[in-house]
């Protein structure tokens, strides 16, 4: 990221320091996540019917543990955590993707998610078409589809193949139209994956433009998954860290850097 990414990025989040409200969009209490691990597929299908047969079945790990927290409108907050500190498993719930094996979760916005950008497509169908499956899936009414589809196509710049199937795509060219679908639905709570590869040098910087743009929203709740203490600090104003599924600290974004490196 250059330094002026960075300054244009830390300007969106002293913006948020000062328009942060008191209503509480996301609220966790008492959640937990497990996993149950199997040997093989064969073991993973019969799990579904709670199979636990000794030899078939390894166990099970906590990837989230009675993981409580509060965040409130117009907040900019960064998970920091190691690989498999428990990051993408509190955000996947967040955004609905997975959900908790116990306590409760309650997520109150339109959730946009900059995390698997590719995830989801059909490959058998156009770039077009993939844009009203995926608006579908969350609910979108056709003409509520039709206002963002030539927003989308323009911002993804795939040319004559937003209408070619998606098994002719590269996977940053599906990532290029995850990436336009996911800004363009007027999001209330942003999740952003730190990486952010999302195409060559010009369309990166446009990316971070419009996230720029979508954080100066006071409206819009930013969440950031990262382990690096210095993008956290130049994106967001609270942290989080994580540790094997158990928050160990949450505080100013200076704080949580700071108990981060020194632990970590």
């Amino acid at each position: 990221m250059s330094s002026d990414e960075a300054a244009a990025l830390s300007d969106a989040r002293n913006a948020h320091k000062t328009s942060v409200s008191e209503e509480v969009v996301i609220r966790f209490d008492d959640v937990t996540k497990t996993y149950n691990l199997y040997k093989n597929d064969r073991g993973r299908f019969l799990g579904i019917f709670n199979y636990k047969k000794k030899g078939i079945f390894l166990g099970s790990v906590d990837a989230s543990s009675h993981l409580s927290f509060e965040i409130k409108k117009g907040e900019a907050v960064a998970f920091l955590g190691r690989n498999g500190a428990g990051k993408s498993t509190a955000l996947k719930m967040i955004t609905g993707v997975t959900h908790p094996t116990s306590g409760k979760i309650e997520v109150n916005g339109r959730v946009s998610a900059l995390l698997e950008l590719s995830a989801g497509f059909d490959k058998q169908l156009t770039g077009r078409e993939n844009l009203y499956l995926r608006g579908q899936i969350l609910g979108m009414k056709k003409s509520q589809i039709q206002a963002i589809e030539d927003e989308v196509v323009d911002f993804a710049e795939l040319g004559l193949y937003i209408d070619q199937p998606m098994r002719t795509y590269s996977s940053g060219m599906k990532a290029r139209l995850g990436f336009a679908f996911a800004v363009a639905i007027d999001p209330e709570i942003l999740v952003v994956d730190e990486a952010l590869s999302v195409g060559d040098r010009s369309f990166k910087e446009k990316c971070i433009a419009r996230i720029r743009e979508i954080m100066m929203d006071e409206n819009v709740t930013v969440l950031f998954v990262t382990h690096s203490s210095t993008t956290a600090q130049e994106f967001c104003s609270r942290g989080i860290v994580l540790d094997s599924g158990v928050k160990m600290f949450d505080g100013t974004i200076e704080d949580a850097t700071a108990y981060y490196e020194k632990n970590y």
